[in-house]
């Protein structure tokens, strides 16, 4: 199965707008940063030709998105990172062991298919029912970054010289295979195609003032 991730530019014209498709989640993502003590999403004057439009930034399979996030709980947690062909129980297992470390984790506690990703700075991932509801837990693009970069180097990558993400022609389907280039031959293949996309949106959000979606 396959994601797309797209940049929902934070200026005034669309959050302001009565017919903004995010209204209801913008309201949902600001109650729960203000009940945790943070500064809401924040709007910003819109700029032509600076703060764009909503677009979609990468897409990627939902299998190489795990990948990433094994590598990066391995990495953490003190195991050896060794590249391998499927996924299988041990990455439950992984995920249930350390479950509250993963809890802390901007890059694997999030749902795969719906949620958020703000240009805001907090140290863990937010979660209460109205986000479980909504769409799933509430991640830092600033977060996000720090764990991508960390995880970089054990994948073969230079956050200084990062990879391209695959942007999608056409909104992706769930069920449409999107593996990584086939000129990707690294072991880390899976791990740097989701890597790629996430680090590109982001970058854009955080320099561009958007926030992140899965769709």
């Amino acid at each position: 199965m396959a994601c797309d991730l797209w940049l929902v530019p934070l200026v005034d014209v669309l959050s302001h707008s009565p017919e903004n498709p995010f209204r209801e989640d913008l309201a949902v993502y600001n109650a729960a940063l203000t009940a945790h003590g943070l500064p809401p999403v924040p709007v910003y004057r819109f700029a032509p030709g600076i703060t764009g439009s909503v677009e979609p930034i990468a897409a990627f399979d939902y299998d190489s998105l795990h990948f990433l996030r094994r590598a990066y709980l391995l990495q953490l947690t003190g195991f050896q990172l060794t590249p391998v062909d499927a996924l299988g129980g041990d990455y439950e297992q992984l995920l249930e062991m350390f479950e509250s470390t993963a809890e802390h984790s901007h890059l694997v506690w999030h749902f795969d298919h719906a949620g958020a990703y703000v240009p805001i700075e907090f140290e863990v991932p937010l979660v209460d029912q109205a986000l479980l509801s909504s769409g799933g837990p509430l991640g830092s693009c600033y977060g996000l970054l720090r764990e991508l970069q960390a995880i970089a180097p054990a994948i073969g990558i230079d956050p200084l010289n990062p990879p391209q993400p695959t942007r999608p022609l056409t909104p992706t389907g769930l069920e449409q295979p999107f593996a990584p280039p086939l000129d990707d031959v690294h072991p880390y293949a899976r791990e740097r195609h989701a890597w790629a996309g996430l680090y590109a949106a982001a970058t854009r959000s955080l320099t561009q003032g958007s926030m992140v979606v899965f769709a």
